[in-house]
């Protein structure tokens, strides 16, 4: 069975703002999909300043914010990726993350695929 073709909207403001919201506006981004040794892969990567080992270490806790200073104004609540994790891992799939301070983080969803 294959799903019907889906059309993502966003606000077009929001399209410009770097993924994990830590890095300054207009830092280029990249969002991929494709497949990958029978998983279903979907890629997102920011080149803005990436993330220290504690905080990659605690980005996936529920209400864990990587910038302490932020507020709700500035900021998340620090549940989207705790959100993503579970739901990714509820369908037996899994989420990466590679990062490096100054460099970056790319954030992996690898799902399996059905059985051809």
């Amino acid at each position: 069975m294959r799903a019907p073709a889906a059309t993502a909207r966003r606000d077009p403001e929001e399209r410009t703002h770097p993924v994990g919201c830590r890095a300054p506006a207009g830092t280029p981004n990249r969002i991929g999909v494709g497949t990958l040794d029978g998983q279903a892969v979907l890629e997102v990567a920011d080149h803005g300043p990436g993330l220290t080992e504690t905080q990659r270490r605690r980005v996936f806790d529920r209400v864990y914010r990587a910038d302490g200073s932020r507020n709700r104004a500035t900021g998340g609540s620090g549940l989207g990726l705790a959100i993503a994790e579970a739901l990714v891992t509820a369908h037996g799939g899994r989420i990466t993350l590679d990062t490096t301070p100054g460099g970056g983080c790319t954030f992996r969803v690898l799902l399996p695929l059905p059985p051809t």
